[in-house]
């Protein structure tokens, strides 16, 4: 007994040094109330539209959860009351520090308590100040400097503020720090909701944030003042684990895709270009088409719209949510297979090169082309041919075979430059894609397609998009030449708003047919697993996919009926109450009456670019094709076969729109005549063969290689 009251004599009388020397520190810096609420920041950002009105919100901070800074009076009154009964009870009438409590609060710090009486001004003293509760384990000299600042702190603020601050400043349960995020995760209601029994579990948590449910909902059913049924409640809630569920989402709201992209910062609002109500509108039409279309495979899908004129993102809607089984992907900005909404550039660019009009007839009929993997023998989407066909006719039916044959009197080359001009990021070069360039054999997002639309909209000119207000401005003033000619672009956008020459393959009555102006195309690509629609009328372009972001393909679902329906609904929104918009033809487009040799079509008004009008039309286009070696294949690899004695196998040399005298050039200088096939014996190596008019001027030129063993006549 001696050595217990010896060893505590010491420790008060080092106590009673420490607490001298302490005098002379003086205490820490009392911030202002206002200084601290503006300092607070949740851990949550929040992306506005473009007026300012709330979309979606995504976690930055992962070290704590905060909700919003929460002022008193919209705390309810049951949490104020079960708080101040369990940790303060004469918060009103002290100055800091509650005197009457110290020799209780004495025992409990030397027996290692870590409240021991304080109050909840000395608490909130420890959370502006972390250096009181560094240690853990406060001894007399950590209590007293805390109860020095609690005293400065009462000077300095009113009882209001000391409040306010200590529910947004202290920790309840695990990660959740400010009684917003307490509520809202363990409830899922905001703080002025809370009833007396889950204000009393919340009070209950401040002394343990971590204990078990048992022992959380004993001591709220002490603050319950043991009313049976309010415990029972409470141990119902506590059993339940008060797991933080409720809250924790990564991503909520209208924008989310975009959220994530935008938000950077912990605590912050950023203002962007969406418009609230069409955001809400695109994302539920695409949901609900998306559920109709389920018991096809379908199960994702996206959406953007862009102003016309500013480049302004109006609309981001990334996937098709809880329908998703990858809901975090965005689609958007997804690379995805682009099939036929390629095809109007690929025009654009025969038309502004003057290769091809408008009134163009071209052979949609079978045809087979040799790539480097082998022999492609593109089909239209009904698997049947349509005989010769105006260029107007054959984009806006979609049909495949016609295009094939524009690429290759563009050149696959050109049409890929001018891709690449457009904003398309292909990741390959022109010979990966070939021939397949003109059926959407690359990958693109729909961002990028979308804005592509948007350039045919604006006379030809390609602009970045904005989804931030102040960029916007600089945008508008990028004075870069345009992508598509002018003339060629407003052709275009007249073909992909005629009705009756869509009609062919989609009819009169599809979902493409508008009640105003509007340019539109679909696409479909391989096995059906990318489906679009993107268009524009008046001051918007929409962009629509739809598809899995699996990869499965989809049962039975064209750009008709799948993406289209979606497009047309969201358009119909956009255009309600607008006047209608016919865009006027630009300088250098002239219209003509034509008429067809053969009764291909009936005789009608055409769009020229000034100097290609016709009159009559008598002869299938692609005749005039653009020279060029068809067989062997660019970038293809032939292999000899062991099998078969050397002097019988050939390679088999082929040149499509060859003029008179045109020659096969080889590297070893011989040659031969392009008019006719050339039977080639192949020998091991890269090879390189020409094709040279009759003037010597190289027309074309193809590399491929040959494998196996050398080859003897």
């Amino acid at each position: 007994m001696d050595r217990v009251l010896k060893g505590a004599f010491a420790a008060l009388g080092a106590g009673a040094v420490a607490l001298t020397v302490s005098l002379f520190i003086p205490p820490y810096p009392i911030p202002d109330f206002d200084q601290v609420k503006a300092s607070w920041r949740a851990s949550d950002a929040w992306l506005l539209d473009r007026s300012g009105e709330p979309l979606s919100r995504v976690r930055i901070d992962h070290q704590r959860r905060r909700g919003e800074w929460v002022p008193a009076r919209e705390v309810s009154p049951a949490l104020e009351a079960m708080v101040l009964a369990s940790e303060d009870r004469r918060f009103r009438e002290h100055g800091g520090v509650d005197w009457l409590a110290l020799p209780g609060a004495l025992r409990q710090t030397l027996a290692g308590g870590r409240r021991g009486g304080s109050t909840l001004t000395m608490q909130l003293a420890a959370y502006l100040n972390p250096e009181l509760e560094a240690s853990g384990r406060r001894g007399v000299v950590d209590k007293w400097r805390q109860m020095r600042q609690a005293l400065a702190i009462e000077r300095a603020w009113g009882k209001a503020q000391i409040l306010e601050a200590w529910l947004n400043l202290t920790p309840f349960r695990g990660e959740l720090e400010g009684v917003d995020a307490a509520s809202k995760a363990l409830y899922g209601k905001a703080p002025q909701g809370l009833d007396r029994v889950e204000s009393a579990l919340l009070a209950a948590l401040v002394r343990a944030p971590n204990a078990g449910g048992s022992r959380v909902a004993k001591r709220a059913c002490g603050l319950l003042e043991r009313v049976e049924r309010d415990c029972l409640i409470a141990e119902g809630l506590a059993s339940s684990g008060l797991r933080a569920g409720r809250f924790e989402r990564e991503l909520d709201g209208a924008a989310p895709h975009l959220a994530r992209r935008l938000l950077e910062t912990a605590g912050v609002s950023v203002k962007s270009t969406l418009d609230a109500r069409l955001q809400r509108f695109a994302a539920t039409t695409l949901q609900r088409h998306i559920r109709e279309l389920e018991g096809r495979n379908v199960e994702d899908g996206a959406l953007v719209v862009i102003d016309n004129q500013s480049g302004d993102v109006l609309a981001w809607v990334g996937s098709s949510g809880e329908l998703s089984g990858a809901r975090e992907v965005d689609g958007v900005l997804a690379p995805r297979l682009a099939g036929s909404t390629l095809k109007p550039f690929l025009y654009a660019l025969a038309i502004e090169r003057r290769l091809l009009t408008a009134a163009s007839v071209l052979d949609d009929s079978p045809l087979a082309v040799t790539l480097p993997t082998g022999l492609y023998v593109p089909q239209n989407y009904d698997r049947s041919f349509k005989g010769p066909v105006s260029l107007r006719q054959a984009l806006a039916s979609s049909l495949n075979v016609p295009a094939v044959r524009t690429l290759a009197l563009t050149g696959y080359e050109p049409f890929y430059r001018a891709l690449k001009d457009l904003g398309f990021e292909l990741k390959r070069d022109a010979d990966h894609y070939g021939y397949a360039l003109a059926l959407g054999g690359a990958e693109v997002t729909l961002l990028q397609l979308t804005n592509a639309y948007r350039a045919l909209a604006n006379a030809g000119r390609m602009r970045a998009v904005s989804v931030r207000p102040e960029r916007s401005d600089a945008e508008s003033k990028d004075e870069r030449p345009p992508a598509i000619d002018a003339r060629a672009a407003y052709i275009i956008s007249d073909i992909l708003a005629d009705s009756a020459a869509r009609a062919l393959t989609f009819g009169l009555a599809s979902p493409l047919a508008t009640r105003y102006r509007a340019s539109v195309k679909t696409g479909t690509s391989k096995d059906m697993r990318d489906n679009w629609a993107v268009g524009y009328a008046g001051r918007y372009t929409v962009g629509v996919w739809v598809g899995n972001f699996s990869g499965a393909p989809m049962h039975d679902v064209s750009g008709v009926d799948g993406a289209a329906p979606i497009w047309r609904e969201v358009m119909d929104f956009l255009q309600e109450g607008a006047v209608p918009f016919v865009p006027a033809a630009p300088e250098g487009v002239v219209r003509r009456r034509v008429s067809y040799a053969g009764a291909v079509e009936p005789d009608r008004e055409e769009l020229f670019i000034a100097g290609t009008e016709r009159s009559k039309i008598v002869s299938i286009a692609h005749n005039a094709i653009r020279p060029h070696i068809e067989t062997p294949a660019q970038g293809a690899i032939y292999a000899i076969d062991p099998d078969i004695p050397a002097g019988r196998q050939r390679l088999m040399l082929t040149a499509r729109g060859a003029p008179r005298g045109a020659r096969f050039v080889f590297e070893d200088g011989k040659n031969a005549r392009a008019d006719k096939p050339v039977m080639w014996l192949p020998q091991p190596g890269r090879r390189v063969v020409v094709l040279a008019g009759a003037d010597g001027k190289e027309l074309d030129r193809v590399r491929f290689e040959v494998r196996g063993l050398q080859t003897r006549r």
